[in-house]
């Protein structure tokens, strides 16, 4: 851990190191860039290459899709309070979605035309669910039941296999009960390549959803144009705003369980209190001792910070100025603090709010920008699963109460054959 007391010369240039926004390293830029263009160009026979080439089972691409076999055996072997935590998590996440979808509506405007907007579901989507060190059964929960909810046809998963080549069972019956209609074994940068240029095996998609490491990110931002993307969320990040009145154990566990995510998470706490500061940095280092994923936690504790700071306006302005993916606030009156936050993923809101609470249950989903996109993007949400369409209609007599101002837009612009397109209909 890195511990900067308010008093600490250096902790102005930790601060500092805090503004940050989403930028690719270029070296990674590169390697992605050639990942992309493999896929493109190989289609099946590269993708099954490259997923062997970064650690992953050895395939044939007749083998990259699961069969229908191997998600029913999941289904059918699932045990009960796995089922139950699915079916708690699915039933909030659906409510959520349903109620921030956008319905078509239509108006008239003061010339009497018809205007509007339609939304109707995208009609083949690509969600890819990191495998890694963890199933993330939750990233299946927190994607695909929107897709679902926004009655998407066609849900298509990607997610990395172990090295026998097989997915989790519990990961295969989330993704089964959210609505995916289609799962492939396959992960990394290759696997964004194949859902938005298509491989043979799998068919290209229109819009790509889901979290995953430095790689993956970086190749959503390299296929955005030739489909949509939802948002850029990479490794995971918390900042804990503490005061004085913060319990420093429920800090440390905050901070420690985005940490065991491993290389590249962040964890940092802003408090104006040296008391707090000093409890949490003992109750981490009795907490870590109790951790299951020793290796990967010790990864990230390297560069978890804990900074003294001068007040809440400090910290509220490093807060905004880091965009992190989960802010938590432990503080007094935490409801002062969040109206002040202008670039966070997701904010939580008091001692008894824990941040796995939101990964895992409450309602809205965990995918979040990180690494600074939170200055631009929200989280994902269901309506991003949703195509919107302009609508316009004009009857005669809206349409002659339009043409004047379309004939001066016409002169004004040059475009003579636009203000032609209008009066040849009036004419009698």
């Amino acid at each position: 851990m890195i511990v900067l007391r308010a008093s600490d010369k250096s902790r102005g240039r930790a601060l500092a190191r805090l503004r940050r926004t989403a930028e690719p390293d270029p070296a990674l830029s590169k390697t992605v860039a050639s990942i992309v263009s493999e896929v493109r160009k190989g289609g099946d026979a590269a993708l099954v290459r490259l997923v062997k080439k970064f650690g992953g089972p050895s395939l044939k691409p007749t083998q990259i899709p699961v069969t229908p076999a191997e998600v029913a055996e999941a289904c059918n072997n699932l045990p009960k309070p796995v089922w139950k935590a699915i079916e708690a998590s699915r039933a909030n996440v659906r409510a959520f979605a349903k109620r921030s979808l956008r319905k078509s509506w239509f108006m008239k405007n003061r010339q009497g035309a018809v205007a509007g907007e339609r939304f109707e579901p995208f009609r083949r989507v690509g969600i890819y669910i990191p495998g890694g060190t963890a199933p993330l059964v939750s990233t299946a929960i927190m994607t695909c039941t929107l897709a679902e909810a926004a009655g998407v046809p066609e849900i298509v998963a990607v997610t990395p296999a172990g090295p026998d080549g097989k997915v989790q069972p519990a990961l295969l019956a989330a993704l089964s009960r959210c609505g995916a209609t289609e799962i492939h074994r396959v992960g990394g940068a290759q696997a964004i390549a194949a859902l938005a240029f298509g491989t043979g095996t799998i068919h290209p998609v229109q819009k790509i959803f889901g979290p995953g490491n430095a790689y993956v990110v970086e190749a959503k931002r390299q296929v955005f144009g030739r489909v949509a993307i939802d948002l850029l969320p990479g490794p995971s990040e918390v900042l804990v705003i503490a005061d004085k009145t913060a319990n420093p154990d429920w800090v440390a566990a905050d901070l420690l369980a985005q940490a065991e995510h491993g290389h590249g998470s962040q964890a940092i706490l802003l408090t104006d209190s040296e008391k707090i500061l000093a409890a949490v940095e003992k109750a981490v280092a009795r907490q870590a001792k109790l951790s299951a994923r020793p290796a990967q936690l010790a990864k990230a504790l390297k560069e978890t910070l804990l900074i003294g700071v001068h007040g809440m306006d400090e910290a509220i302005e490093t807060a905004n100025a880091y965009a992190a993916e989960h802010v938590a606030i432990a503080t007094e009156r935490p409801g002062e603090i969040a109206a002040k936050l202008h670039s966070a993923g997701a904010v939580f809101l008091g001692g008894m709010s824990p941040v796995a609470a939101g990964d895992f249950l409450a309602g809205p989903s965990h995918e979040l920008p990180t690494g600074g996109a939170g200055h631009s993007f929200a989280g994902l949400t269901a309506d991003q699963f949703q195509r919107r369409t302009s609508v316009v209609m004009f009857d005669k007599k809206s349409l002659a109460a339009s043409q004047p101002f379309l004939a001066t837009f016409s002169g004004i612009e040059g475009l003579d054959a636009h203000g032609r397109s209008v009066s040849i209909r009036l004419a009698k």
